[in-house]
């Protein structure tokens, strides 16, 4: 990927309000926007179709619900790789095993 390809979304998520755009930038700034989340202990999701699709979108808006699911299952496998899980959670589905 040349360096002027690169890009980078980051997005923030306070339920009950969809995620939205708190940054985003192209190229080197992109390289810093992924450096500063990665110090900063922030997940990184590479996936360049999604990356394009997010960055139409203006910093402050919300994401689409054209992409709510895709995001949700980011953010849960996130809270699931890191051993956490969202207050209120109830594993209705019992898929978690919380001994494994």
């Amino acid at each position: 990927m040349k360096q002027s390809d690169k890009k980078a979304v980051a997005l923030e998520y306070s339920a009950p309000k969809p995620p939205e755009v708190v940054a985003k930038g192209f190229g080197e700034l992109a390289e810093e926007i992924a450096s500063l989340a990665e110090q900063s202990g922030v997940m990184l999701h590479k996936d360049d179709e999604l990356a394009n699709y997010l960055a139409r979108l203006d910093v402050g808006n919300q994401i689409p619900k054209d992409v709510y699911y895709i995001i949700a299952e980011i953010i849960a496998w996130s809270y699931v790789i890191r051993g956490k899980q969202p207050d209120k959670f109830n594993n209705i589905h019992g898929r978690i095993d919380h001994k494994a």
